[in-house]
């Protein structure tokens, strides 16, 4: 199964109506198991790096923008993609999914309905090009 993180020509479908609730009704709770973030193999994970990043002790550097550092890490089953501010992104083979885990300190838990509306709130949807935003 292979992840295709930017599509252009997907058609969106209109935002649904929610019902409106009569004067001074609670909404019904979320069992405890919907509030839990996506897991497992089929969830799609991603991770800030402000910092430079070297694979086998080459600076990653995109090929865009020519930036080295500022990265969103994306991952989806075994591969691991680089998204860049410019909004380059590409198959990373030589970060595994293991790598991926040890870098992710403390968990976000913050949930987006797609890929592409987390690259928008993540500043990397080519808004931010060209800006360093990390340390």
């Amino acid at each position: 199964m292979t992840l295709v993180l930017r599509t252009t020509d997907r058609p969106t479908e209109p935002t649904p109506v929610l019902p409106v609730l009569p004067t001074g009704t609670e909404p019904l709770p979320q069992p405890e198991h919907e509030r839990q973030p996506s897991t497992g193999p089929s969830a799609t994970r991603c991770l800030s790096h402000p910092r430079e990043l070297a694979l086998r002790g080459i600076p990653v550097m995109c090929t865009a923008c020519r930036a080295r550092r500022d990265w969103l890490l994306i991952n989806h089953g075994r591969n691991v993609w680089i998204c860049c501010r410019c909004s380059n992104q590409w198959l990373e083979p030589e970060i595994t999914r293991a790598d991926f885990d040890a870098l992710v300190v403390i968990p976000d838990g913050t949930t987006y309905p797609s890929v592409e509306q987390g690259l928008t709130a993540l500043g990397f949807d080519g808004a931010f090009a060209g800006t360093y935003l990390g340390c």
